[in-house]
């Protein structure tokens, strides 16, 4: 009598789900499931589940709970920390969200809308522009990554100084919890003050404490004007000497103000076809900022006469406020192009740190030194959202480096400006997350008080340790 083998857990699950929730492609071929933007990481999922609908994915997170089957919840693959990639050993089941992509409800009085973990954040916004309403999380992936993911990595991006992270636009949450039941807490109050706060828990833990499959965000009046200018300064201590004086002068209508090094605009010409140079003398430092209104104010008189007290008195060198929404993209591009021609080094260290606004101009001038002396070859890009405390202190290895000699040195200066870091009293981590990237670094630099609390919380959600394993705090067993 022949012998039959039993089917494995992944078989199991597999063959009582509804077709629909698999992709067209087998998992192991598709690249969105197996690994984020950065690249850095790549895994081989056990196989891939999409559900439609939240009781679709609370019937595969309990049926993955009952077959003791790891679950890797997976948004746009925007991420840069590694916390959606699942491993490499196969073991892991991604459930994507991608198929989640409606808009449940729109309240234009109460300034709220509700919509599912898999709408892309562009078509948010665009959902909220057509009813004359704004939403302010603003990316430079936000025409792929997903509100969900937005949520679970409590995203930042270049708005955060005026609204706020993406845990200031939560006003509720739902979500399925690690043993498949659902938690509805989509309530659009403003005002709500009935013991724990059980939305903030899902936002920021990267998908270690459930599935988050709907989200109500706080939506704003409509911008009806924006005010976009690009400023060249002596220094990085002139641009927050800048940023103070904006926040009163723009009476507190400023949105983004973006540092860029002079080095940054050189890169960004190189890879941006049409653009020119700002200004007709090279400065150490650019500052792009934007405010906007709605309403009666007369914004661009505001800015206009602002940035004209700026230049009779000195504070900066050069200015030039956009003429037309076409010169305001522009001066966007400049930042977009940066980031693209990093991409194209290579390899290179990324880093997302944030540190008290008034302590910038230090973080970077130690960093700057520490690094000049460990790695003289390398190009080193401090820039980021400052008005919100935000640097991101990228380095750019030498090209005549062999993979392993990169590696080793970027590791090397990570270190060390996680060290300068420390002595500011920062943040190893602003807005991307710790994931599996940061987790060392991270348990390094917390008390034992504070990692007790942590996996206090992660053991009350889940206690078999199966949502998304081993990203921020070790897999447990």
């Amino acid at each position: 009598m022949p012998m039959t083998r039993a089917p494995t857990a992944f078989e199991t699950l597999i063959g009582g789900l509804d077709p629909a929730v698999l992709p067209a492609s087998p998992p192991g071929t598709d690249p969105r499931y197996c690994r984020d933007w950065s690249g850095d990481y790549a895994g081989a999922p056990a196989t891939v589940l999409r559900p439609g609908t939240a009781a679709e994915a609370a019937g595969i997170v309990r049926r993955c709970a009952e077959l003791g089957l790891s679950v890797v919840p997976h948004g746009g693959h925007t991420g840069l920390v590694g916390g959606a990639t699942p491993s490499m050993a196969g073991d892991e089941v991604v459930v994507s969200l991608e198929r989640m992509t409606r808009v449940r409800a729109l309240d234009p009085q109460n300034f709220s809308m509700v919509v599912e973990a898999g709408c892309i954040l562009e078509q948010v916004q665009e959902a909220a522009r057509e009813a004359d309403l704004y939403f302010p999380l603003a990316l430079g992936a936000q025409g792929s990554c997903q509100i969900g993911g937005n949520a679970s990595t409590n995203a930042g991006g270049l708005n955060v100084l005026r609204y706020g992270m993406m845990r200031d636009l939560v006003l509720g949450l739902e979500g399925v919890l690690p043993d498949g039941r659902i938690w509805d807490g989509l309530k659009v109050l403003r005002k709500n003050n009935v013991g724990y706060d059980l939305k903030q828990l899902f936002v920021g833990a990267e998908g270690t404490l459930g599935l988050v499959t709907a989200v109500a965000l706080k939506l704003f009046p409509r911008p009806t004007q924006v005010e976009t200018a690009l400023v060249a300064v002596d220094s990085v201590a002139a641009a927050m000497a800048l940023y103070a004086t904006a926040r009163r002068g723009l009476s507190d209508l400023l949105s983004a103000f973006e540092l860029i090094p002079q080095r940054g605009i050189a890169l960004a010409l190189d890879v941006m076809p049409g653009l020119r140079a700002p200004f007709a003398t090279d400065a150490p430092a650019y500052v792009l900022m934007e405010a906007s209104a709605c309403g009666a104010v007369d914004l661009k008189g505001l800015f206009e006469g602002f940035l004209g007290e700026m230049l009779e008195t000195g504070r900066i060198a050069d200015g030039a406020l956009a003429a037309s929404s076409a010169q305001a993209a522009d001066f966007w591009r400049m930042r977009e192009g940066m980031i693209e021609a990093q991409a194209r080094h290579g390899r290179h260290l990324r880093t997302d740190i944030s540190v008290p606004i008034s302590a910038i101009p230090d973080f970077i001038a130690e960093t700057d030194r520490r690094l000049g002396a460990l790695t003289p070859g390398s190009e080193l890009l401090a820039y980021g959202h400052v008005g919100d405390g935000n640097i991101h202190y990228n380095v750019l290895p030498p090209r005549d480096l062999d993979e392993a000699e990169t590696v080793a040195l970027i590791r090397q200066c990570e270190e060390e400006i996680f060290a300068v870091t420390d002595s500011f009293s920062g943040s190893i981590s602003a807005e991307h997350g710790i994931g599996l990237s940061k987790r060392a670094a991270f348990l390094d630099r917390i008390s034992p008080l504070h990692r007790d609390m942590l996996e206090r919380i992660k053991t009350a959600f889940d206690p078999a340790g199966t949502m998304n394993p081993g990203r921020i705090l070790p897999k447990s067993g």
